[in-house]
């Protein structure tokens, strides 16, 4: 296998733990095979895997592990961003070691460079020193604080071989546009927002061709489904598994109004929160959130769990691929109160 377009469906997976914090490894090669087995391409320790928490040794165990489970079946692109560059490098340096055929590197947070340092001394350096891997800059200002500009990012396009794809969470169609403008056909646009994917796929100054998403975690063969149809453009099958799919997309994060000590405070479950709370419902290895991301209030566990629902009797064949992996009634595990205290 020779990974040579950037399309379809790739999953950010999550990294389950076990009840003391440990990396729970017997659950995510158990994730792993369903999706592989699913059809979906594998993105370790990226932020869906809880990155922000994980230390490097087990970075590369996950890493290892996904890269050894998908030889010959999946494709691995390998979180391994940072905000210092160095560390960055030795992440990346692992990844290709152990067989990862390319790296997601995020826009280096909190100390948030402009553009020109974040082309220069980063994504440059990086690219520069692993030629042979493929190099995704990964745009998500909502989490960074800082963003590689369109003109920054042809730039390394144009000078390296091996940036050749971008993964967008920017929201921002005119931004996308722009890409596909001054990077030219040769490049790849991947969504990194399952709300976006249909839209940045189907518009036709963006063209994006495929995803990096959260909710392939439970439903890989539908989205990936989805993604190809719109390749293909068979588009009723592409309309109606968006349809069907829409309410999941919608609670990536979830917003709720929490009253607690005499207040009213919104709170915002990010991603994995509300992932990791469905996986547990549905029985999926998955495990608690590494703090300081903690469990998601009854009033957040309603809204994911009705998303379910909602998804469930509209199509029950959606979700029918957990119950044959993992051997669980999904009807009962998506009702039944106590699988969700």
């Amino acid at each position: 296998m020779k990974l040579e377009r950037f399309e379809g469906c790739w999953t950010a997976m999550v990294t389950p733990f076990d009840r003391k914090g440990e990396v729970d490894y017997e659950g995510l090669e158990k994730n792993a095979r369903f999706l592989i087995e699913n059809g979906s391409n594998l993105v370790p320790t990226g932020t869906t895997g809880e990155s922000p928490t994980l230390d490097w040794k087990e970075h590369i165990r996950v890493i290892t592990k996904a890269v050894k489970l998908a030889k010959g079946k999946a494709f691995v692109i390998a979180g391994t961003g940072s905000n210092a560059t160095d560390e960055a490098l030795r992440g990346t340096k692992h990844a290709v070691e152990v067989g990862a055929q390319g790296a997601l590197l995020v826009d280096c947070y909190y100390n948030g460079p402009s553009s020109l340092e974040l082309r220069t001394q980063y994504y440059e350096v990086i690219a520069k020193a692993f030629r042979k891997t493929f190099i995704v800059p990964y745009v998500i200002p909502g989490r960074t604080g800082t963003k590689l500009e369109v003109e920054d990012l042809a730039i390394l396009h144009r000078k390296y071989k091996n940036v050749r794809a971008v993964k967008e969470a920017t929201a921002d169609l005119e931004r996308m546009a722009k890409t596909r403008t001054l990077c030219g056909e040769d490049f790849d646009i991947l969504s990194g927002d399952d709300d976006k994917t249909f839209e940045m796929m189907t518009h036709g100054d963006i063209r994006a061709s495929g995803v990096i998403s959260v909710m392939s975690n439970i439903v890989p063969s539908p989205i990936g489904e989805m993604v190809k149809a719109i390749l293909k453009g068979d588009m009723e099958r592409a309309n109606y598994l968006r349809e069907v799919l829409d309410p999941l997309f919608k609670v990536v994060t979830v917003n709720t109004i929490e009253s607690y000590e005499g207040f009213e405070v919104p709170c915002k479950f990010r991603n994995p929160v509300a992932i990791k709370t469905m996986m547990k419902g549905l029985g999926m290895p998955s495990g608690p959130c590494r703090p300081p991301l903690g469990k998601m209030t009854p009033k957040g566990v309603e809204v994911v769990r009705n998303a379910l629902k909602t998804v469930y009797e509209k199509d029950k064949t959606i979700l029918q691929p957990i119950e044959d992996f993992y051997k669980v009634k999904v009807g009962e595990r998506i009702y039944n109160d106590r699988f969700w205290k």
